[in-house]
């Protein structure tokens, strides 16, 4: 593999990890994902972020480093933008090759790195304004943006050349293949990476949108060319457009969604799935986007990408066992935890001997504060007059959506 210099004495070094692993045990990676780490030459040499050893992660690092001309033991700073395992997870080794490495982090990753690698000398707590001077012009600059995604995290910043170090934000799934650079990438090949910036944000930073949002206006002062994280390519052609993406994200939060509805629908015997199809037509006839998400069949990671863009939210599910269908209770759990709030949502579904899913529901939608149509259930089979109605919700469902999308968001 080639190497990836961002300027003479800055290299992206990269790694694609393909594996069968869920990210934080939790996130299906079919396209894989990048493990991205930083060198920095001045006088003295620093590495920005290390990986685990994950998927010829490690042996990728070593390489390019090599490549850039310097050995593990030549490092003299590490610096630590982010303490979760796929950032330091091999740490502790490459302390035993370099002992007398100074590894630089916030006040809360040295705790981190404390409890995590029993490592308790040779580091440094920075915050935002702290400096590290490189020699030969190289200075680097620290900013704190906690909960980006873990309360440790923060930014580096190289001034010369504008190279901001993000680790996970502005991150995405995906692997890069031999190609590290956003202008290296074609239109086909930027949507497709879209599509997997958005499901990362929604299962790794939906929780902090707020966060990402501060640390958004924190950076907003410094004049960034490069943007430079830890999962996903290099924008150094258009570093603004990754800023704006994630703008929008972060947006997502408190109300500038897109106007369409995100569908999560289970059936057991049909008799939702049939009453689902009335609601779509009523959908469609208004003219209405619409996305389709059928658990248990499709892994939530996908779900909430779609579910945490759209104004619009349809659970379909039966009654099962007198409460909600047990995968469609996960999702909504998860929507809690990553705060899908605010929606304009509707809920049908059918029972069989007995109702019993809507108690639960709504017990588990409160923290959602989601502006919820009336629900409609049905025993058995729809009739007519159940799939009449169920048809006049979806279009009530989405005249709703388009309401509140034409509604301009007040901060």
């Amino acid at each position: 593999m080639k190497t990836n210099p961002i300027t003479d004495r800055i290299y992206a070094l990269h790694a694609d990890v393909q594996t069968e692993d869920r990210f934080e045990g939790l996130w299906p990676l079919p396209t894989g994902i990048t493990l991205n780490s930083y060198l920095v030459k001045g006088d003295k040499i620093a590495l920005i972020d290390l990986v685990r050893d994950w998927g010829g992660a490690l042996e990728s690092l070593e390489a390019e480093l090599t490549r850039a001309g310097v050995k593990l033991a030549d490092v003299d700073y590490l610096v630590l933008n982010h303490l979760e395992p796929d950032h330091t997870g091999w740490l502790a080794e490459f302390r035993a090759i370099n002992p007398g490495v100074e590894i630089l982090t916030t006040a809360k990753g040295v705790a981190l790195v404390n409890s995590f690698y029993n490592v308790t000398e040779g580091l440094r707590a920075v915050k935002t304004g702290d400096q590290l001077d490189l020699g030969a012009g190289m200075v680097l600059e620290f900013i704190e943006t906690p909960h980006v995604h873990w309360p440790e995290t923060m930014c580096t910043f190289e001034p010369a050349s504008g190279t901001l170090f993000t680790c996970d934000a502005f991150g995405s799934y995906g692997t890069l293949g031999d190609r590290v650079f956003d202008d290296e990438f074609d239109e086909a090949e930027h949507a497709r990476f879209e599509t997997e910036s958005l499901r990362y944000y929604a299962n790794i930073l939906a929780t902090f949108g707020n966060f990402v949002q501060r640390a958004i206006d924190e950076i907003a002062a410094l004049d960034v060319k490069v943007i430079c994280p830890s999962h996903g390519m290099v924008w150094r052609r258009d570093s603004q457009k990754v800023i704006d993406r994630y703008t929008k994200y972060a947006g997502y939060r408190d109300g500038q969604r897109e106007p369409e509805i995100c569908v999560v629908w289970a059936t057991m015997y049909g008799n939702t799935g049939r009453g689902l199809a009335a609601v779509i037509e009523g959908i469609e006839s208004e003219g209405m986007a619409y996305t389709m998400h059928r658990v248990p069949n499709e892994d939530p990671s996908f779900i909430l990408a779609d579910a945490y863009k759209s104004e619009g939210i349809l659970i379909a599910m039966p009654t099962y066992e007198y409460k909600m269908f047990p995968p469609m209770a996960y999702v909504l759990s998860l929507f809690d935890r990553k705060r899908v709030q605010g929606r304009t949502v509707l809920r049908i579904g059918s029972w069989g001997w007995i109702g019993g899913a809507k108690k639960e529901y709504e017990a588990a939608i409160e923290p959602l504060e989601w502006n919820s149509l009336e629900s409609v259930e049905w025993s058995g089979t729809p009739d007519q007059d159940v799939l009449a109605t169920l048809r006049e919700s979806g279009k009530e469902l989405a005249r709703a959506v388009k309401a509140a999308c034409a509604t301009p968001v007040t901060a």
